[in-house]
């Protein structure tokens, strides 16, 4: 769990995916379209990627992707993500964390 939060607070946005997740591209492609740029680590990609998934799961994120940081706090999945842009605070939460100017 450790290296999870350690590997969120890399980047004001930092998202945990699959390659293969339609979900996570969705997400990765609506916060690029506010101008940020992403930190991806797709596990399914990466030698400990089953470890790094165990953790996300521990830390509550069901399904575990994509599981999204923003600012150095675990945000959640797609719904928690699309949730924020619908009450129009995604954009003020990037803003927040140094992901986006205005």
């Amino acid at each position: 769990m450790d290296m999870v939060m350690k590997l969120g607070a890399q980047s004001p946005v930092v998202i945990f995916s699959r390659s293969t997740c339609c979900m996570s591209h969705t997400i990765e492609t609506l916060i690029r379209n506010f101008g940020a740029n992403s930190t991806i680590y797709e596990l399914d990609r990466l030698q400990n990627g089953k470890e790094l998934e165990r953790a996300l799961i521990e830390l509550g994120c069901q399904p575990s992707f994509p599981a999204v940081f923003i600012g150095n706090e675990l945000v959640g999945g797609s719904n928690e993500v699309m949730s924020l842009n619908i009450r129009g605070k995604l954009k003020q939460l990037l803003i927040r964390a140094n992901a986006i100017w205005v």
